[in-house]
């Protein structure tokens, strides 16, 4: 199949020998005086974020953290974020990302599934995060305060939230495990060492890890770098959130290994974000369809200096026209649409940025092969033909941790080589761009975060007066998707919409609980009792073009 990308661009490069440590180790030696972290008026260099690391990597060390182990982060986007996952790294132990949205019953899952020993977590998360401590035993807790690394007056007001110092506890404060400036070990790790367990759910069960090594992190870390011409003193945007995978390769990896400055925004706050892109010179930005929308919002934003600004992706979800075509006007660059998940490190496919198409997932990544088949004899089909995209490459996770079934059901065999099932349906065109027509697995993209109405199902059960629930997606303007639940009452039970909805809130990440509650007298079951998903979500995508 012909891939259109310009003769300048190879489709695939050697896969690098280096850990995503290694990658650290040789920037900061390469570029010691140069940026690495610009952190709302603080800038602190590649040398210095390397004493870091090794300092807390020393401590983590005389913690008991050994190769291996896994260390969890719940924390927003922060230099503590970065630093403690390189010194994660330096360890050969393995980061387990959990989202600073999780709720306690979340947080234990991800801890608990993991087997995490160490809990590196925000001030703002500790009452959570001791609550889940409480109910694992065992759990260590290092307390970090973002106000340790921002100036004494930032160039732009900031929340309480941020600037706030929490008490700790009696946990392990993180200024203290910097100043005791213990020495991490030698360092022994290797490119097929696990280390990363990024969680994703499905279409049924709980979330499950994603077994990531430095090689299949670092294919893209450097597939990313090489694609979007990142270039050593470049500036990316950090405000994709970290812990999920397309922030972490966007935001964490990728330019460490470019040895371009991070210039990071907590959590998305679009007056912010332009502040920071004017005054760091933001050259790359990774920007969910939603947030380009926000921002494109900004009164005056044509009177906003972005003329560093090179180039601007993300993938989860299309861009609308309107929005894409304003891009190019005022900025003169195209939002390269991108296609990837969890299991494969965040990319798959990427628009070439020599020859980009809208609501189009690109072409195949360096090393990727990508396929169309028939879902149930997988059979390829031929150009324009519509079926399963299935996935293999480089940058693959190694399966799901501790789920070997899951793991054998997510493959399968096409002329002896093993392809990772997407669960997406679409098509190749003759010039080889994929794009995305459906979705073979249950899920609602909203915001371009996955949510699982299975999982928010089974949390919604909880509620006393739930006896029966159904998720669907429904279309948003702003978000894409939005999450609906239709709901069936226990009888003599007394809940309205808003009762529900705030108590969902409670119970889950912002990004998963429903925003819509429909109550119904009954769900529509097959024969053995089942309810009927499908027919409703298709009752919710009939009101949209009806």
């Amino acid at each position: 199949m012909p891939i259109l990308i310009a003769p300048s661009r190879p489709q695939d490069f050697a896969a690098p020998q280096t850990t995503l440590a290694e990658n650290l180790e040789i920037t900061a030696r390469r570029y010691p005086a140069s940026a690495a972290i610009h952190f709302l008026g603080t800038t602190i260099s590649y040398a210095e974020v390397l004493r870091q690391v090794r300092a807390l990597a020393g401590w983590m060390h005389k913690a008991g953290i050994t190769h291996g182990d896994r260390v969890a982060i719940y924390m927003q986007n922060s230099p503590q974020w970065v630093i403690a996952f390189y010194a994660v790294q330096r360890l050969g132990a393995v980061v387990v990302p959990v989202s600073p949205q999780n709720r306690e019953g979340e947080l234990i899952h991800y801890l608990s599934d993991s087997g995490a020993r160490l809990l590196v977590c925000g001030g703002e998360l500790l009452p959570t995060a001791e609550a889940a401590a409480r109910a694992l035993g065992g759990l260590r807790l290092l307390v970090a305060s973002y106000a340790d690394y921002l100036p004494q007056e930032s160039f732009v007001p900031l929340p309480g939230w941020l600037t706030a110092r929490h008490p700790a506890g009696g946990q392990a404060v993180w200024a203290e495990a910097m100043e005791a400036d213990h020495a991490p070990p030698p360092y022994t790790g290797t490119p097929d060492d696990l280390c990363a367990l990024p969680y994703t759910s499905g279409s049924t069960g709980k979330p499950k890890a994603c077994m990531h090594t430095h090689r299949s992190l670092g294919h893209t870390a450097a597939g990313l770098t090489y694609w979007h011409g990142i270039l050593p003193g470049d500036v990316s945007l950090g405000v994709a959130p970290m812990y999920h995978v397309s922030g972490l390769c966007h935001a964490v990896t990728s330019p460490v290994f470019a040895g371009a400055a991070i210039a990071i925004v907590p959590r998305w706050d679009r007056a912010l974000v332009i502040e920071v892109m004017e005054r760091y010179r933001v050259t790359h930005a990774s920007l969910a369809p939603t947030a380009v929308i926000d921002l494109m919002g900004i009164p005056g934003l044509e009177e906003r200096d972005l003329s560093a600004l090179r180039r601007m992706t993300s993938g989860g979800a299309t861009m609308p026209e309107a929005v894409w075509q304003r891009l190019r006007d005022m900025l003169g660059i195209s939002f390269l649409e991108a296609y990837g998940m969890t299991e494969t490190a965040a990319t798959t496919h990427l628009n070439p940025p020599e020859a980009p198409r809208l609501r189009c997932l690109g072409v195949p990544f360096f090393g990727t092969e990508a396929l169309i088949v028939d879902a149930d004899t997988l059979v390829p089909l031929r150009d324009g033909e519509v079926g399963e995209i299935l996935l293999r490459g480089p940058q693959m996770f190694q399966g799901y941790w501790n789920r070997p079934e899951a793991t054998a059901e997510a493959f399968v065999e096409v002329d002896g080589k093993p392809f990772f099932r997407s669960g997406d349906i679409g098509y190749a065109d003759a010039d080889g761009y994929f794009y995305m027509t459906d979705r073979a697995k249950r899920m609602i993209n909203a915001s371009g975060l996955k949510v699982w109405p299975n999982e928010v199902e089974s949390i919604l059960y909880r509620h006393p007066a739930v006896l029966e629930a159904c998720v669907v997606g429904v279309a948003d303007t702003y978000r894409g998707e939005t999450v609906k639940a239709l709901v069936v009452l226990r009888p003599g039970a007394a809940l309205d919409e808003a009762g529900l909805i705030a108590w969902a809130r409670e119970q889950m990440a912002a990004y998963k609980y429903p925003r819509l509650v429909e109550f119904v007298e009954s769900l529509p079951k097959s024969p053995a009792g089942k309810i009927l998903w499908r027919e409703l979500q298709d009752r919710e995508a009939a009101k949209v073009t009806s």
